[in-house]
């Protein structure tokens, strides 16, 4: 099996020793014009043109010298700021700034790229100035963009083209009401330009071991999750919403891993709601002194990249003595491993298209 990396190893350099040096980094700018969707009815009245904006972004190319490069065809990571003109006074103006990657797809001729940041708007909700808003509430909001690009570098003196489709989220992620977001599908062109070329910057495979089928045993998991939000009724306060959970994971390859798990919640603006709900609408029979609580029984996916992963996770709620949503739910998010042990994660955890909090955790792996 050495002989065998060894001939490999042998190849591969030999492969990258054809190539022609590349810009270490790249710029691009995009411009992009698109669409609104009318994804719930109280913000039809919110869509009379069509938005347009820019994306700037700033990207480090990857060539293979961490064994995770090569593993995803050698992705550029960067950073991006965008602006776009909602084209609607009452929707006001967004400006977002993001931590993204961009992987590539036939011969790196089609790129994707994932950004997830912040974004500001300019016009947020107000009960009397911009009663209108049922968009946004308030200025700083999370936001997720995807980049569907055919993409050309180094064209003419490290000056390329791209062009393709973008869609852009905005949500408030229920932090504070209303919360009906915006989500934006457009074209976009644009132009890159690839700088610092070095001898180096060639891709090429190392090869670290000769383990094919790449497994690991079960681990147990701890993580503590803590967010903010509201409920639906404007002008209700905003309260923490945590989460203990525990779960079992299992690695069957370099990227891919599942999980299985349970967790319990604390969502104190439901409290809020209920005594709400029992008041201002007796004639549902709302008891104010139900338990807001819930436990969720769930199974997820995990990609791994590098430190970095991101997760997927599907719910059920095995106790939810007040019904404010469906039993099912689900969690999007991204962790960070600091060590083997402990990691970070970001997560926004929804009932379909409905966000019910950001979460931020800490976790332990075992």
């Amino acid at each position: 099996m050495k002989q065998v990396s060894l001939l490999l190893l042998f190849f591969s350099c030999l492969l990258s020793a054809q190539e022609q040096p590349e810009g270490g980094y790249t710029v691009d700018a995009n411009y992009f014009y698109g669409n609104i969707i009318p994804h719930r009815k109280s913000i039809q009245h919110l869509i009379t043109a069509h938005p347009e904006g820019m994306v700037i972004s700033f990207n480090r190319k990857t060539f293979g010298h961490k064994k995770w490069e090569s593993t995803y065809n050698y992705p550029d990571y960067g950073a991006s700021f965008h602006h776009q003109d909602m084209k609607n006074v009452a929707l006001g103006d967004m400006y977002g700034l993001y931590g993204h990657y961009s992987f590539y797809f036939i011969n790196r001729s089609l790129m994707l790229r994932v950004g997830q940041g912040v974004a500001y708007n300019t016009n947020p909700y107000d009960k009397e100035t911009n009663f209108r808003n049922y968009a946004y509430g308030m200025h700083l909001m999370p936001s997720t963009y995807f980049m569907l690009n055919y993409t050309k570098h180094d064209i003419i003196k490290g000056l390329g083209a791209q062009a393709g489709l973008i869609f852009i989220h905005h949500s408030n992620a229920s932090m504070k009401s209303p919360n009906t977001s915006t989500n934006t599908f457009a074209v976009n062109v644009g132009l890159n330009y690839s700088f610092d070329t070095k001898p180096d910057n060639v891709r090429h495979t190392i090869v670290y071991d000769t383990i094919i089928n790449y497994r690991q045993p079960l681990h147990y998991n701890i993580v503590f999750r803590g967010g903010v939000n509201q409920s639906d009724v404007i002008g209700s306060k905003q309260y923490p919403y945590y989460t203990i959970g525990g779960y079992v994971d299992k690695r069957i390859s370099r990227k891919s891993g599942f999980q299985l798990g349970a967790e319990f919640f604390i969502p104190k603006y439901l409290k809020e709601y209920i005594h709400y709900m029992s008041v201002a609408y007796p004639e549902e029979g709302v008891n104010p002194d139900t338990d807001y609580h819930k436990a969720g029984v769930f199974a997820g996916y995990e990609l791994y990249i590098n430190r970095l992963s991101l997760e997927g996770q599907v719910g059920y709620y095995v106790y939810e003595p007040f019904k404010s949503t469906g039993s099912l739910y689900q969690r999007v998010g991204m962790k960070y491993y600091f060590s083997k042990s402990i990691f970070g994660c970001i997560g926004l955890k929804t009932h379909g298209a409905k966000a019910e909090v950001m979460e931020f955790g800490i976790g332990y792996r075992i």
